[in-house]
């Protein structure tokens, strides 16, 4: 198992263990990743606050994954496709989804589904590892295109267990298509721990039967991420074909916010893991480490990161209310009888006529 070592860049501690990065570290760059990764975290606890507070549905909160999700989405281009899971939100926001989007997908709105003009950006996956043969696809129609286009598809541990994934794996193998499959490590699918989850040691060594490439990093280590994903993204444009990275993660609170951790998991594990090496933390140690650390911008950022998430809330909250007759006239061309009595009872009962 010594080929799946997990790769490290930068330490919880904050020292870079990798120097051949160092000249690529300028201060414009991590400034950049530092501001991202805020406005991630922030984003993520308002979401939640928003749902206890009855203004969000069920919401699947990422803190603990900000650097996994920043760190991939930033190796990025432009034309490139992403493929996200339910609990991506900052991946698709690093590349270029608005935030009053994202507030509009968890308020159950068809419009928060709906990317910008130009970019490439599937509709969040509810079902486990559906999307991978779809990131295969896009991948392949690329190819056939002659593009340099790549894709990136993203999933959690539970998902290496479905059909999906591994048919995903095949195509692209075979194929050889221009995309990145990339685990989220977060070690609990929902209340099930990976060693329940799975025989393997790793999730990297689920490549080695599609005889593709295979590399498990520190998830939290955004550097890592960065430029890991970046080389896997190279080799997808050259035509090498597909990579499975597994970024090995922590979520630190619950799968959504229907859950309760606190009921298969010992919760101060959570509390160890943000000490030892947190995303943000890890960063901030570095930043210190040289040099690069400033409180008063540092405290600028959270300020302008609060305020941008804030007008995000507003901007979803002003947005037009939905259509009702949207959740029956768009399911057959003319509606059966069936759809026509349940669309008749609703409205009888939005006008508070009963039966």
């Amino acid at each position: 198992m010594e080929n799946f070592k997990k790769i490290v860049y930068l330490e919880g501690n904050g020292k870079l263990v990798n120097e051949e990065i160092s000249g690529q570290l300028t201060d414009e760059f991590v400034r950049k990743i530092y501001r991202r990764l805020i406005l991630m975290r922030t984003f993520d606890r308002k979401a939640i606050n928003l749902q206890r507070q009855g203004r969000l549905g069920t919401y699947a909160p990422f803190e603990g994954q900000e650097a996994a999700q920043v760190g991939s989405a930033l190796a990025l281009q432009k034309d490139d496709w992403i493929f996200p899971t339910y609990r991506d939100h900052a991946a698709t926001m690093t590349f270029g989804l608005p935030i009053p989007t994202v507030f509009l997908y968890w308020n159950g709105r068809v419009e928060g589904c709906v990317p910008p003009p130009g970019k490439k950006i599937f509709p969040p996956a509810v079902p486990l590892a559906t999307q991978i043969p779809h990131a295969v696809g896009a991948a392949m129609a690329e190819q056939y295109k002659g593009t340099k286009n790549a894709a990136i598809v993203y999933f959690g541990d539970g998902s290496t267990s479905e059909g999906d994934f591994h048919e995903g794996m095949n195509f692209a193998s075979i194929f050889k298509a221009p995309v990145v499959f990339f685990n989220q490590n977060n070690q609990y699918a929902i209340s099930v721990p990976i060693e329940r989850q799975m025989n393997s040691r790793t999730i990297a060594q689920k490549a080695v039967a599609y005889d593709i490439p295979g590399i498990r990093l520190d998830g939290n280590d955004v550097f890592a991420v960065y430029f890991e994903t970046k080389k896997a993204l190279e080799r997808a444009r050259n035509g090498d074909g597909p990579t499975l990275i597994e970024a090995v993660t922590w979520r630190y609170g619950a799968h959504t916010t229907a859950d309760d951790p606190g009921k298969y998991r010992d919760q101060s594990l959570s509390e160890m893991k943000r000490e030892e090496g947190d995303p943000i933390l890890r960063l901030e140690r570095y930043m210190k480490k040289v040099d690069m650390w400033d409180e008063q911008w540092a405290a600028r950022v959270k300020d302008e990161a609060e305020e941008q998430v804030e007008k995000a809330v507003k901007d979803m909250e002003a947005y037009p209310a939905p259509d009702v007759n949207d959740l029956f006239d768009h399911v057959f061309e003319e509606n059966p009888w069936t759809i026509q009595e349940q669309k008749n009872k609703y409205f009888d009962y939005l006008r508070g006529v009963t039966s």
